[in-house]
C-alpha cells in the first residue's frame, strides 16, 4: 500500500520539461493566431480604406494569409533548426565528456546538486545512482536543463505556426466579406478586437501573468493598427482617385 510520503513518480506523468514544451508550444500557437488577426484585419482594413471593392479586399485579404502563413512558417522552421542545432550540438559535447572523463563528470554532477542544497553525501549518492541509471539525461538536465527525448521540432513548429497564423486570419476575412458593404468596417474592427482580447488572455494565462493589462495591451496595439492601416488606405484611395 502506498502511503502519502511516497515519492515514486507515475510514467504517464510528464516531466517539467516537458510540459514546459507543451506550453511554449501551446503560447506560440496563441501567438501566431494574433499575428495572423492582426495582420490580416490591418490589411483588409486597409484595403476597404481605399473604397476597394468587396472582391478586391478579400482577395488581397487572401493573398496576404497565404504570404503571412509561408512567411511565418519559415521563420519558425529557421529559428527552430538553429535551436535544434544547438542542442544537438551540446549533447554532442556532453557525450564526449563523459566517455573522456566520466569521473570528472561525476564530480561536476555532484557539485551541481550541493549547489542546490543538498547534502554532500546526499548529492554524491543522488549523482551516483542518476549516472548508473542514465548519465547522459542526468547531466543534460542537471546542466543545461533540456531532455534528450524531446528536442525542439522545426517541421513542427513551422506546421504550428502557419495553421495559427490561418487559423487567426480566418476571423477578419469572415468579418470583412460577409457584413453589407456599410458594415464591413465597423464589423471587422469590433470582431478583431474581441478576438484580440481573447488570444490576449489565454496568453496571459500560459504566461502566469496579470490577464488585465495583457489584454489592454493588445487591443489598444490593436486598434492603434487598425486605425492607422484605415487611414493610410483612405489616403491612398483619395491620392489615386
Amino acid at each position: 500500500m502506498t502511503g502519502p510520503t511516497d515519492t515514486a513518480l507515475d510514467p504517464a506523468e510528464p516531466h517539467a520539461s516537458a510540459l514546459s514544451g507543451r506550453l511554449n508550444r501551446l503560447r506560440a500557437g496563441v501567438l501566431g493566431a494574433n499575428d495572423g488577426i492582426v495582420s490580416t484585419a490591418g490589411l483588409v482594413v486597409g484595403v476597404a480604406g481605399a473604397a476597394a471593392t468587396p472582391a478586391t479586399v478579400l482577395t488581397a485579404g487572401i493573398a496576404g494569409t497565404a504570404a503571412g502563413a509561408v512567411s511565418m512558417a519559415l521563420g519558425e522552421y529557421v529559428s527552430v533548426s538553429s535551436q535544434r542545432d544547438t542542442e544537438r550540438s551540446l549533447l554532442a559535447t556532453e557525450r564526449r565528456e563523459l566517455a573522456e572523463d566520466p569521473a570528472g563528470e561525476l564530480a561536476e554532477l555532484a557539485a551541481l546538486y550541493r549547489a542546490k542544497g543538498l547534502s554532500e553525501e546526499t548529492a554524491d549518492t543522488v549523482a551516483r545512482e542518476l549516472t548508473a541509471h542514465d548519465a547522459l539525461s542526468a547531466h543534460v538536465e542537471a546542466e543545461l536543463h533540456l531532455d534528450p527525448d524531446d528536442l525542439a521540432g522545426p517541421w513542427q513548429a513551422a506546421a504550428v505556426s502557419a495553421l495559427s497564423f490561418v487559423l487567426g486570419a480566418v476571423l477578419p476575412l469572415l468579418a470583412i466579406a460577409l457584413p453589407p458593404a456599410a458594415w464591413r468596417i465597423p464589423v471587422t474592427v469590433v470582431a478583431v478586437l474581441v478576438a484580440l482580447a481573447v488570444t490576449g488572455a489565454v496568453s496571459a494565462r500560459l504566461g502566469g501573468h496579470g490577464t488585465r493589462r495583457a489584454v489592454l495591451r493588445v487591443v489598444l496595439g490593436g486598434a492603434l493598427g487598425l486605425a492607422v492601416t484605415y487611414g493610410l488606405g483612405t489616403l491612398v484611395g483619395v491620392a489615386a482617385g
